[in-house]
């Protein structure tokens, strides 16, 4: 389906497929449920709080009351959060068709998880690298699945650098530098995990995606309140609503024409807004040595090993 006007219209049905989308609550995530329970998926909402995720869940649900949609704790920025949220998947499901990684923060102070790394590398990409492997053996048990890694055009900015990759205790960190960072990395690990896929002949795929510049909550820390709150008209005129941003991680999610390893954004001018196509990521997101780099260090701070 090459279509440069591809809308939720386009997705198939999703009837017995099981979804997990993690920062499900708000902003992208809780797009992406209401599509994918439309089209009959079963969504596991996979969010920091409950209390949050279950009046998401009641608003998808007043609009479609035949929406299967299960809440389940998840704070990436805890590993033994990560751990149970795993434990309590696989007591209550036996496979996973899509994992949308889509949960993420932008540009906030410097701070630490709760297992000491940098907040933003440690939110956006080591909890979804560490979720992503402690889920594994059920992509593998399930024929056709995916991994879908949201990146950012921010990606560009990003610069690796493996002798003070988590800014530790502050030293050169700056909220721009640490989020184009951990935006990097989710299309380093893209490429990766889709080698490592290939390379161990499993039938899953993986494949990034980035919503442009979207009206969402991830630009509180952009610019002070007042600031933000002077400007929102004019910078409403130039972004798309979340509606509209989500689009390129739902098709990467399930169009049956994606492949592993592709990368989607919007179409418009610069990709700032527009419907989904392929697009293309930056020479550093495509660094072997980079990427390899990153996955041990990834495997070691999380202690999550993919082989």
């Amino acid at each position: 389906m090459n279509t440069i006007d591809w809308k939720l219209e386009n997705m198939p049905d999703l009837s017995g497929k099981i979804i997990v989308v993690t920062g499900g609550n708000s902003g992208l995530g809780f797009e992406a449920e209401k599509a994918f329970a439309t089209k009959n998926a079963k969504v596991i909402m996979a969010c920091r709080s409950v209390d949050k995720g279950e009046k998401a869940k009641e608003q998808i649900l007043a609009q479609n009351s035949n929406g299967l949609i299960t809440v389940l704790p998840l704070d990436l920025t805890d590993l033994s959060s990560i751990h149970n949220f795993v434990l309590q998947f696989k007591k209550q499901f036996k496979q996973l068709d899509i994992l949308l990684n889509n949960a993420g923060i932008m540009m906030v102070p410097y701070g630490l998880t709760k297992d000491g790394f940098e907040l933003q590398m440690g939110t956006n990409h080591l909890g979804h690298f560490a979720l992503t492997g402690l889920l594994l053996d059920v992509l593998k048990s399930t024929p056709t699945s995916r991994v879908v890694n949201v990146s950012s055009m921010a990606h560009k900015s990003g610069q690796m650098d493996f002798e003070n990759l988590l800014f530790e205790n502050g030293k050169d960190y700056s909220p721009i530098k640490a989020y184009g960072r951990s935006k990097l990395s989710n299309l380093l690990f893209t490429y990766e995990l889709q080698r490592f896929f290939e390379k161990n002949k499993i039938d899953t795929v993986a494949i990034a995606a980035h919503p442009g510049v979207s009206d969402t909550n991830l630009f509180v820390h952009a610019a002070p309140k007042w600031a933000m709150n002077l400007l929102r008209p004019l910078f409403l005129l130039m972004i798309q609503p979340a509606s509209m941003g989500v689009l390129p991680e739902i098709r990467a999610a399930v169009d049956h024409n994606a492949k592993g390893g592709e990368y989607y954004g919007p179409n418009g001018k610069r990709e700032v807004k527009g419907f989904p196509v392929l697009v293309q990521s930056n020479a550093a997101s495509h660094d072997k040595e980079s990427a390899r780099k990153l996955w041990e260090i990834s495997e070691k701070l999380t202690g999550v090993n993919f082989k």
